[in-house]
């Protein structure tokens, strides 16, 4: 363990010195491509393997990410080296498109920067190394890739450096946030389970018996690291877990201005997320009426919440939305959809479900074989309590299934996988601001009901329908206008944990049990207003650009162009629209 600390130290000098050599004898690369494929080559896909194997990158299978102190260190020289030759790239010549992308390339290296050096999530979050390790082996597990005998010896390979993983956890983490802990310890049986059963299963076929004899000592060797690791958590971390998840106004500003160029003052952006805030309440209310005059809006939502399928349905109705979303972006020209099968539906990993109710795993830019997107969805898990299962199905009520579904596949994150080949740039395919993902996931919940889809025989079966599914849509936008204010206001001290989850359940009509796992989510995820900023963003975006085009205008041709940009911050998409990267909001 302490000879590899030892050597990835010294590589972080040696790159050091070489960089600044290289600089000093002008040996720097004049191409902007070939600056970028360096940093990608030697500053990023090596320190993220298991994103380099989604990626479709699989000569990095093998390993995992370096978490000691002299690998962390050597992580911060590659990126303050490469932030000073992307900040000193001669930009005369540039295009259009490459000087862009300069601007995206630097941020995101003074974003890791912050996080590294400021934030320091590795000294704070103990689940940031057993979630880490646990989705290093399920990216070869579910992704087909090579045979069962290729991604087996990969999944080997990795598990023999995982307790040294859970080794650099013990001697990093430093007095973190109890509720951190706490979410480590909820998530571990999971991840147990996962080692002890689903892996194995998933390489059951495997015959040669060199590699399964490899698998089991790795796999039993890693089952006991985790068991020790959840010992050592639940004795040792837990009690002395006292410290701050608040990663204060200063870093907040920063993050934001560096992922997703948008310098709004914190105090301004309060502002902006309560009035979306209470817009969406008013509409709530408004549309709760129309549904029913006699019954308050509490009431209405109440009966939203039973109108859900069973737990084991939840799958093949999620399913059943997808021929009707596509056919209508189709026929109205929403926007263009790109060939490619449907998204699988399967359950949320186990290592995520604290966290998520639903997301979309897509394969990366450069995936050529392992080509399936994954509709994850988080189903009650076997100790649930009754209240816990009731509480968790009112959240996948008729109304937020057709709002889930919209945002993670049609036209959500599964048609942003299917348009990442028409970006402009390689940099835009791997590098993706979360204002333009998550904000135009959302921005497409309201988009499509503003377009009609919620007319009866449409998307409803009838006017009593289409008023509930709104409701739901609703429900779903005041959910993310409540992380917009609770991520502010926790992160800046002025709320609280449990504040922040009786916030989702007053304020964003949200049930129990999802503002539990919202407010823990906000805890470390601390900028998750992405979504209805970006949303934001993109509606002043379509309006100046219609107020532009004028009778030219046309939605699918707006959206055409916007997505073409690949996912870079919405200034650098109204910079190649209007001409002028101002005036965001």
């Amino acid at each position: 363990m302490k000879k590899r600390g030892r050597i990835a130290l010294c590589m972080g000098l040696v790159w050091s010195v070489c960089f600044a050599a290289r600089m000093a004898s002008g040996e720097v690369p004049t191409n902007w491509n070939a600056l970028v494929d360096e940093f990608l080559d030697q500053a990023f896909f090596p320190e993220h393997p298991s994103w380099a194997t989604v990626a479709g990158l699989h000569q990095y299978d093998s390993r995992i990410e370096n978490y000691s102190k002299a690998g962390i260190a050597g992580r911060i020289g590659k990126l303050h080296a490469f932030e000073t030759r992307v900040a000193g790239f001669p930009t005369a010549g540039l295009g259009a498109v490459d000087a862009a992308d300069q601007k995206i390339l630097l941020g995101q290296i003074r974003s890791e920067l912050l996080s590294l050096e400021s934030i320091r999530p590795l000294e704070k979050n103990p689940d940031v190394y057993s979630g880490s390790a646990t989705g290093s082996v399920y990216v070869l597990m579910i992704r087909k890739f090579a045979p069962p005998e290729t991604r087996l010896q990969s999944v080997v390979a990795r598990e023999k450096q995982i307790p040294g993983m859970l080794a650099d956890a013990r001697e990093n983490l430093k007095n973190p946030p109890r509720i951190y802990t706490e979410i480590a310890i909820q998530q571990m049986p999971g991840i147990v389970s996962f080692f002890e059963k689903d892996v194995p299963l998933a390489f059951a076929g495997v015959k040669d018996e060199k590699v399964k004899a490899e698998f089991a000592t790795s796999n039993g060797a890693v089952v006991a690291a985790l068991r020790e690791y959840d010992r050592w958590l639940k004795t040792d971390l837990l009690p002395r877990s006292n410290g701050d998840f608040r990663i204060g106004a200063d870093n907040f500003a920063k993050r934001l201005r560096y992922e997703d160029m948008v310098d709004i003052p914190l105090d301004r952006l309060l502002e902006i997320g309560k009035a979306d805030l209470q817009k969406n309440q008013s509409e709530l209310r408004r549309v709760a009426a129309g549904v029913d005059p006699k019954k308050s809006p509490q009431e209405v939502m109440a009966e939203l919440g039973r109108m859900h399928p069973a737990p084991d349905q939840l799958m093949d109705t999620f399913r059943g939305t997808f021929d009707s979303l596509i056919g209508f972006i189709q026929e109205k020209y929403i926007i263009t959809i790109p060939p490619g099968p449907q998204p699988l539906l399967i359950e949320t990993p186990p290592f995520m479900r604290a966290t998520t109710t639903a997301s979309m795993d897509t394969p990366g830019p450069f995936e050529a074989k392992a080509t399936e997107s994954y509709f994850d969805v988080t189903l009650p898990a076997p100790g649930d309590s009754p209240e816990e299962v009731a509480s968790l199905m009112e959240g996948f009520n008729i109304g937020t299934i057709f709002s889930t579904s919209t945002h993670e596949t049609y036209p959500g994150h599964y048609l942003q996988y299917l348009w990442t080949p028409r970006a402009p740039s390689k940099l835009r395919k791997i590098l993706q601001a979360n204002t333009n993902v998550e904000g135009w996931a959302h921005y497409s919940e309201q988009m499509m009901v503003e377009q009609g889809y919620l007319k009866p025989g449409i998307g409803a079966k009838d006017k009593r329908e289409a008023g509930f599914i709104h409701l739901g849509q609703l429900q779903d936008a005041l959910l993310r206008d409540s992380r917009f204010v609770v991520g502010l206001e926790m992160h800046t001290g002025n709320m609280s944990f449990a504040e922040a989850k009786t916030f989702f359940v007053k304020e964003g009509f949200q049930t129990a049990k999802i503002a539990d796992i919202e407010a823990k989510r906000g805890t470390s995820d601390a900028t998750y207003l992405y979504y209805t900023l970006g949303k934001l963003e993109i509606l002043k975006l379509r309006e100046d650009y219609q107020r532009k085009m004028g009778t030219n205008f046309v939605l699918g041709k707006f959206h055409d162009e916007f997505m073409g940009q690949g996912f870079p911050p919405i200034a650098i998409v109204r910079q190649a629209l209007l001409g002028d990267a101002s005036g965001v909001l």
